[in-house]
């Protein structure tokens, strides 16, 4: 744990204020769920909360089914890095940040679909392959992660209606459900 050597009070309501750097530097937007845990030496510390992350183990399996049966680089994420992967570098990908161009894709809260003749996006700082296929994954109305299509191809022919495209649709609908009432 490190020390920011800044100082808050709790309000009479119980609340403490996490400064604006703070906010700024770990990703933490306002409305996102924090989780909190305490120790026996009275820390107490906020964890951001990633639904997503709950569904590790079966996103894990979704996307290694993906990768196997039709040979696709799959990725899963939550609003802030990625959550499991199949078909990529696991150096390049395992709990590595999103770049601000795919955090924008998601915001989109539409399908993505790259375009020849446009700038290739790439999930992680450093990943060698870019983004073909890319779906918010919503939940009550929230993006809570996506599911993205990667590819290190030169030149790619996408189709909105291929089979690769539907099947990212599918997944993130699908995950998306599993945290719906």
């Amino acid at each position: 744990m490190k020390a920011t050597g800044i100082v808050r009070r709790i309000d009479d309501l119980g609340r403490v204020v996490i400064p604006k750097e703070i906010r700024r530097t770990m990703r933490i937007r306002e409305g996102d769920p924090l989780e909190i845990y305490t120790d026996r030496e009275g820390e107490v510390i906020f964890k951001k909360y990633s639904p997503i992350g709950e569904l590790g183990n079966f996103a894990t399996q979704y996307v290694d089914t993906l990768h196997k049966i039709c040979s696709m680089s799959v990725v899963v994420t939550d609003r802030d890095v990625v959550i499991s992967h199949a078909g990529v570098s696991k150096k390049e990908y395992s709990d590595k940040k999103l770049t601000e161009d795919y955090e924008q894709i998601m915001d989109t809260r539409n399908m993505y679909i790259f375009r020849e003749n446009t700038e290739k996006i790439t999930m992680c700082e450093g990943a060698s392959g870019y983004v073909k296929y890319a779906m918010p994954i919503i939940s009550d109305g929230d993006v809570v992660g996506s599911v993205a299509c990667i590819t290190t191809e030169e030149r790619v022919v996408v189709d909105p209606h291929s089979t690769e495209a539907k099947l990212i649709q599918t997944a993130a609908s699908f995950l998306g459900r599993q945290f719906e009432g």
